[in-house]
This record gives C-alpha cells, sequence and structure tokens, in this order.
C-alpha cells in the first residue's frame, strides 16, 4: 500500500474523523498533559497534514499508527512541537515586570545570586524581557534566567536570540538601543539579543507534567504564565506540585492574566490577582 502511494506521488489526505482527533486529543494529553477542545480539530488539521504528506499518508490514523508504536520518539517530538508552538512577545502583560522590578527587585539587598525561571518560554521573548530588566536594575548581584518549554523547535529559536525586526514591539527604546543587534547586509530586517545577556541565560527542555530534575536549582520567581489555559485541573494540580519544590521560600510564582490557581494553591499565598508567594 505505502509504495504504491509513493509512486503514484503524495495521495490525498482524508478529513480527520471525529474518532482519530480523538486518539490525537488522548496522546497530546499523554504526552505533555495538554487538553486540546473540540474546537481546536482545525488547528490539529492545519498543523499535521504536513506531516501526513512528509510520510505519503492518506489518513490520519495511519500516521498515528506509526506514532503509537514507540519506535519513533523524534517524529513525536515533531507532533509535539508542532502542536504546543504559542504566540508570545516582548514585554506581554507588562504589568508583571512592573511587579518583579518595583516590588522585588529595588527593596531586595542580598547579595546571593538571583535567578529566574521562565517556565513556558516559547521563542524567548519572556526570557529576554526578563534578563533586559534584570540587567537593568540589578546591580547588586549576579542574576541568571532560565528558560524552559516541552518543544525542541521553539528552544532553538530562543537559544538563537534572533528575531524579525517587527518583533521588537514593546520593547522600550533605552532598551531596544542597549541590549539589542540590529541586523546588517544578510540579517537586515532583524535584530539580535546582545551576548552580554545571553550569557546569562540558559535553555533546556522540560515537561512541566513530569517531576521536575534538583538539578535545575532553585529560582526566586518562577513565570508560569499562558500555558495553564491548556491544562485541565488535575494537569494544573500537576505542574504546580512539580514546580513548587523548585521555588524558594518567599519566592513567587506568576500566572497569566487569563489564569488563575483557584482550587490549586497548594500553600501559596495570593499577593495580587496572578501573583502567588511561597511562605
Amino acid at each position: 500500500m505505502h509504495r504504491a502511494h509513493a509512486a503514484a506521488g503524495n495521495p490525498m489526505v482524508s478529513a480527520i474523523t471525529d474518532q482519530e482527533f480523538a486518539l490525537f486529543q488522548r496522546l497530546i494529553y499523554k504526552i505533555a498533559g495538554i487538553s486540546l477542545s473540540d474546537a481546536k480539530k482545525v488547528l490539529l488539521v492545519g498543523r499535521l497534514s504536513k506531516r501526513l504528506k512528509h510520510y505519503q499518508f492518506g489518513t490520519f490514523s495511519q500516521y498515528y499508527r506509526m506514532l503509537a508504536t514507540g519506535h519513533h520518539s523524534e517524529e513525536l517530538q515533531v507532533m509535539v512541537d508542532l502542536l504546543t508552538t504559542n504566540e508570545t512577545y516582548f514585554f506581554r502583560e507588562p504589568g508583571h515586570f512592573h511587579f518583579l522590578r518595583d516590588e522585588i527587585i529595588v527593596p531586595r539587598r542580598s547579595p546571593a545570586p538571583f535567578r529566574v525561571w521562565s517556565a513556558a518560554c516559547s521563542t524567548g521573548e519572556e526570557v529576554y524581557t526578563l534578563a533586559m530588566l534584570l540587567s537593568d536594575t540589578l546591580t547588586s548581584a549576579p542574576w541568571e534566567v532560565l528558560g524552559s518549554d516541552i518543544s525542541t523547535q521553539v528552544l532553538a529559536k530562543a537559544e538563537a536570540g534572533h528575531y524579525p525586526l517587527e518583533r521588537n514591539e514593546g520593547i522600550p527604546p533605552g532598551y531596544l538601543s542597549k541590549y539589542c543587534l540590529k541586523g546588517v547586509r544578510s540579517h537586515s530586517g532583524s535584530f539580535l539579543i546582545s551576548p552580554e545577556l545571553k550569557r546569562r541565560t540558559r535553555f533546556r527542555q522540560v515537561n512541566l507534567t513530569l517531576p521536575v530534575d534538583a538539578g535545575i536549582g532553585d529560582f526566586e520567581v518562577i513565570f508560569l504564565r499562558n500555558v495553564m489555559i491548556y491544562f485541565d485541573m488535575e494537569t494544573k494540580r500537576k505542574v504546580v506540585a512539580n514546580l513548587l519544590p523548585r521555588l524558594k521560600s518567599g519566592g513567587h510564582l506568576i500566572i497569566g492574566h487569563s489564569e488563575t490557581l483557584n482550587g490549586i494553591q497548594q500553600g501559596l499565598e495570593p499577593v495580587r490577582a496572578t501573583i502567588y508567594r511561597k511562605p
């Protein structure tokens, strides 16, 4: 069957059935804890159709069966990358950065290293926003920002720190000139995060639904923004429980403006909407 398809060129991809969509819903939930609503069917088809064409499959069932064998971990990662990539931008939800600067960094007197974790960093804009802020305001102590994501594809982009010029909206002009290098010649139309900032950032793949390796260290602040909306209550509890051991006593957990920890605070004290403190 498969060779005949190959000889004839790519087959037409059949429309996804409800049963096939349910298989992928269960698979991405099992791997990443993400609950894909029925409304996401069009998104799934749009993002995975190219993979079916790549393998010359005519149905989503064929692609699912290949993934389910457990022998194609690289392709499983490709599927995760395609279904978990989220839109982000610099200085998104700026109130959180104002809080970090005014309520946490400015009053701080400790010379100990200050570490922040962007736990669902996508393509890295949040990591470099934090790095700009820390570099500008934290002059008395060393600091570091860790960015993590389940998608290796977005992590590679984050690590490169290379963005189209139109992505710089939201970066204050002073920060733009101080921490960003405008591309020239073959890189015109883009900008690069300065090496000085990149030296203080690092990236690693983390699946938040699994226990977090203690080797990652402890943090004063963890940003967990705009990812909880994809989790059901049970998964939210699991994720928060996985992160809390890595948050220092007195440290802050910050979630997205459209999210809440109602019912799953697990000992965290609410400071204000979307900001929690570990006693």
